[in-house]
């Protein structure tokens, strides 16, 4: 069996560029920019040292103060898609945030050229496919939101195909943020949200009724709400899960408290995804088997998760078409 998940391609559409960065790389770009990382950073394994969630945000700003130029941006970019394509991933979209590269001092244009040659060169190397989802900061304001907006869509890039928002899911209303996924769809983006993580099934009532979104980050507090559930099927949103990130940052306590299996049996469509791979010692192919282990899914349900993954994917119809053929055409 775990060789058999090994070979299933496999989706991932949530994850955070500057959270994929490994200690190592991330010690090699601060050393080669000058730059001094916090010395409780890492724990003595080598890890990032963090407890809880206000620990891990500050571990997460600390890593990404490394990055100075574009160049850094293309290498960690490089590394997390040749990490993803060892695990037969044949499809990646990653969330970047302007705001963090704005704070070491890089534009948004050198982000994503950086960036953008990271995505040839590992597709060109490893054939895997890898696309950019821009974000805005929740807890930075819908002020700072529309100028991250406002500059992707004034500045379109072939592989940024979609808008979306990370950050404290308590600050602001999503009602707030309207205007601005309004512009980013109006300029013909696909928009997610994350929503439903750490808040209950209210903050994904939100996300669904005032945003044009087609996808939400985690949503695994939706669970409580079974109207929401009917919801969810019936809009055809999609969830994008991160079972190992939800136990490392203690939303549930164990794998057999976590909804996967509940979300599932009400037949919504899902993805399994790393969120921050280095921090919560997981990656996508982890995900699969993790999910196979604790949840009973057998290489057929994996295959099916991968299908949906692509399925509510922002590539393109030939890129979606071509890895959804090439996903159902795998023999277990």
């Amino acid at each position: 069996m775990q060789e058999q998940i090994h070979k299933l391609p496999k989706v991932e559409l949530h994850s955070h560029l500057e959270g994929t960065i490994k200690p190592a790389l991330a010690q090699e770009i601060a050393q080669r920019n000058d730059v001094s990382l916090d010395s409780n950073l890492f724990h003595s394994n080598g890890g990032y040292a963090w407890s809880d969630f206000p620990s891990f945000l500050t571990a997460y700003d600390n890593v990404s103060s490394c990055l100075r130029l574009g160049k850094d941006y293309g290498d960690i970019t490089y590394e997390y898609l040749k990490d993803c394509a060892k695990e037969n991933v044949v499809y990646a979209e990653t969330f970047i945030s302007p705001d963090h590269a704005a704070e070491c001092g890089i534009s948004y244009d050198e982000m994503i050229s950086g960036i953008a040659s990271g995505i040839e060169d590992a597709e060109r190397d490893f054939g895997i496919v890898g696309r950019i989802i821009v974000t805005c900061v929740r807890h930075l304001g819908p002020e700072q939101g529309l100028n991250v907006v406002q500059t992707m869509v004034d500045n379109p890039h072939p592989y940024v195909v979609g808008f979306g928002m990370g950050g404290d899911e308590n600050a602001y209303t999503l009602e707030e943020f309207a205007d601005i996924y309004n512009i980013a769809k109006k300029a013909g983006y696909e928009c997610t949200v994350h929503a439903g993580e750490i808040c209950g099934p209210e903050s994904v009532w939100d996300a669904i009724n005032y945003l044009p979104i087609s996808r939400i980050g985690h949503g695994v507090n939706s669970i409580k709400d079974n109207e929401l559930m009917n919801e969810l099927v019936q809009r055809n949103i999609h969830l994008e899960i991160c079972p190992g990130s939800n136990l490392s940052l203690s939303i549930f306590p164990d794998w057999d408290s976590h909804p996967l299996p509940s979300i599932m049996n009400k037949a919504v469509s899902i993805s399994l995804n790393s969120d921050d791979p280095p921090f919560f010692n997981t990656t996508v192919g982890q995900e699969y088997y993790d999910s196979a282990k604790h949840f009973n899914l057998d290489i057929d349900e994996l295959k099916r998760i991968s299908v949906m993954a692509m399925k509510a994917s922002f590539a393109n119809s030939k890129i979606k078409s071509r890895l959804i053929e090439e996903i159902q055409k795998f023999q277990s």
